[in-house]
């Protein structure tokens, strides 16, 4: 497992009895590592993982596995209330064929450090696989300081990499003045991912990836190999859309833009709604603006329906 390049943060299709759509999630999939996605991330907060059951999820990982077959890795995002519905969900996402898990601290409860250390360290002991510890404490109320990751880098050889969604792109040059190499540390905001390769990232867990792929990996490609004129290019016209990821309707948002250009449902689950009025109104365009100037960056057609 290698912790680099754009992993999408994969949203999660239904049709229209809410049903999780697997043969759509099957073509998205396939697009995302046509379009050069270097991993897959399911079942999380995009994924609106907390609306799924346990049957769901394992299912969902078991169709990700089967479609890429290798091509790249698949990672499970672990969230639960309960350590130890974190515990059984690493140990499915090891029998489902991942190859990596990305750790949430638990919902709701906002525990000390050694409450959260035990949490972390009981999912790593729980699985074998390559791990990224997810740190948002805009989103979670749970932040992990430089310090605490470093301590778990240090008992934990299999953690291997952080997702850093602090906001503040000063985290990065903070947890690699400690750890060095030790980790890989991946963005975890759109809108700072260039920033946050300046500062150090070699990683993207991107949201608007979902509808476009391949303007996401050469954005990422540009920025690592220091083409700042490209990036900048690109970053400046995807910004508007990049920032829809870090406000509290981001799945809402990412879902409507994978419709509205084609690649997607704008179906939630309640208590999520879909978007009317103003809202729908404003990100539509924003949209229409960002297709009417749509970089050349020769993507990869989304692949056809499969005939039933």
């Amino acid at each position: 497992m290698k912790w680099t390049g754009v992993m999408p943060a994969m949203t999660t299709a239904f049709d229209e009895k809410e049903r999780v759509d697997a043969e759509f999630m099957s073509r998205h999939a396939t697009w995302m590592v046509d379009n050069g996605c270097t991993a897959l991330i399911m079942l999380g907060s995009l994924g609106e993982a907390a609306t799924l059951s346990s049957e769901e999820k394992a299912g969902i990982l078991k169709n990700t596995v089967a479609t890429v077959n290798g091509r790249v890795p698949v990672v499970a995002a672990i969230s639960a209330l309960a350590t130890r519905d974190a515990v059984a969900q690493a140990r499915a996402a090891e029998d489902a064929g991942c190859s990596g898990l990305m750790i949430l601290p638990p919902y709701v409860y906002r525990g000390d450090w050694r409450e959260m250390k035990h949490h972390i360290a009981s999912v790593l002991k729980a699985s074998s696989l390559s791990s990224m510890l997810y740190n948002n404490p805009v989103a979670y109320g749970t932040d992990f300081e430089a310090t605490h990751i470093a301590e778990l880098a240090a008992e934990y050889e299999h953690l291997q990499a952080v997702k850093e969604s602090s906001t503040d792109v000063r985290r990065v040059t903070a947890i690699r003045a400690i750890t060095a190499d030790r980790l890989s540390i991946c963005v975890g905001v759109d809108d700072a991912i260039v920033e946050g390769i300046a500062a150090g990232a070699t990683g993207w867990v991107a949201g608007l990836v979902n509808a476009f792929p391949r303007e996401s990996v050469v954005l990422f490609e540009a920025a690592m190999a220091g083409n700042a004129k490209l990036a900048f290019e690109i970053y400046r016209w995807f910004l508007p859309l990049l920032r829809m990821d870090t406000v509290p309707k981001f799945v809402q948002l990412i879902k409507l833009v994978q419709q509205d250009a084609g690649v997607g449902s704008a179906r939630v689950r309640a208590p999520r709604m879909e978007l009317v009025g103003a809202e729908l109104e404003e990100v539509r365009r924003v949209l229409k603006e960002a297709m009417a100037n749509l970089p050349q960056c020769d993507a990869v057609a989304f692949p056809p329906a499969v005939p039933a």
